[in-house]
């Protein structure tokens, strides 16, 4: 199912993741009322992670337009039918933009947008665009490269960890990016993959973590949506690639480094352009240039002279230096298939439709 995507990610985008219950008839707001915002939540909201950074791009909204917004967020929306149900009441309730930041949100928000064409919807790492609906991500493998940079400084026993949700090409760009890292440093690392089939099992992703911790695994890194991967590391005393926030607090001497996502400025500009009338269906890729992905947040544990290395190739990629799949030799999967040959750089359409795991990942395409 999930190699299919590949093809439909190309296609796709070679042009370039508390519940209201009163329903009432949307209405058209007065010009001096507030632009009403609706953020949705695929897991409940916590201290940390994937929705934690969403819920800092919507407070970073109410913050910098203040009068002129009112929001509200849904958590713990599971994808599917209830997140229908949910963006569908929000429509009715006369929310005039929705933000719908999960991949499996992506079918039912269009078709909401369907049933409301007068209200704008952000589909937050979906790739269908429509009249109200646009399209964003973060080229998240930016920060997994320079995270990679990091473990392969780090690691004493030269394997790694990466505990995954599903093999979509934007987990898979992760891991790639993650290994071709940790290689440029270190280059016989290994990296050695767990795919859940979820984005957000607490338990499921420690049991994972603790597995691979028992196979000599000494750094981890992650693509799921709580903190239990760095919990389970400080509890260990192994090491840790924070994801979507700073985890410090529930890891601070697991965390080497943490990869997050800097949603504020993207919602800020989209909701003042429906304000002014400017709001366009689009389809938006940042990464560290466009200040969406930062890599920092560094352990006690990382030497001045990792970090320092760190910082300098985040800003080699800001500068257009550096690339994560740009290959200074030839590039193999881990079936032995040239993937990318010496010289040449990936494209996006190439990026975007990733369904392959690079020589070093020791995982296979299925869960």
């Amino acid at each position: 199912m999930y190699k299919n995507l590949a093809a439909t990610f190309v296609a796709a985008c070679c042009f370039l993741c508390a519940p209201h219950s009163a329903i009432s008839q949307t209405t058209d707001p007065a010009k001096d009322q507030p632009l009403k915002l609706g953020f949705l939540y695929v897991a409940p909201l916590g201290d940390a992670g994937w929705v934690r950074q969403h819920e800092e791009g919507r407070q970073a909204v109410a913050a910098a337009l203040e009068a002129k917004v009112q929001t509200t967020y849904v958590e713990n929306v599971a994808e599917g039918p209830d997140a229908e149900r949910v963006i569908r009441d929000l429509a009715r309730q006369g929310y005039q933009l929705i933000f719908t930041p999960s991949f499996g949100y992506m079918e039912p928000t269009l078709k909401v947008a369907q049933e409301f064409p007068d209200v704008k919807f952000e589909s937050i790492t979906g790739y269908k665009t429509a009249p109200n609906v646009a399209t964003a991500n973060a080229r998240y493998y930016e920060g997994r490269y320079l995270a990679g940079v990091a473990a392969g400084r780090m690691t004493k026993s030269k394997l790694a960890g990466y505990v995954a949700g599903f093999p979509i090409p934007e987990v898979l760009q992760g891991i790639n990016a993650f290994t071709l890292g940790m290689r440029s440093v270190n280059p016989q690392a290994q990296v050695k993959v767990v795919l859940l089939g979820e984005w957000f099992n607490p338990p499921r992703e420690r049991d994972a973590a603790m597995t691979l911790f028992n196979q000599g695994v000494d750094v981890i890194a992650f693509h799921t949506g709580s903190t239990a991967v760095m919990a389970a590391a400080q509890e260990r005393g192994k090491f840790a690639v924070a994801y979507h926030s700073d985890m410090r607090k529930v890891a601070p001497d697991a965390q080497i480094v943490a990869v997050t996502h800097q949603w504020g400025a993207y919602y800020t500009a989209r909701t003042q352009a429906v304000l002014n009338g400017s709001w366009k269906s689009g389809n938006v890729w940042g990464g560290v240039k466009d200040g969406m992905i930062r890599v920092g947040d560094f352990g006690s544990k990382v030497p001045k002279a990792v970090q320092a290395e760190v910082l300098q190739r985040q800003k080699d990629i800001a500068a257009g230096k550096l690339h994560p799949f740009k290959a200074q030799a030839d590039v193999l999967d881990n079936e032995g298939k040239l993937v990318i040959a010496k010289g040449k750089t990936l494209s996006d359409a190439d990026i975007l439709g990733m369904n392959w795991l690079v020589a070093g990942v020791l995982g296979k395409l299925s869960y």
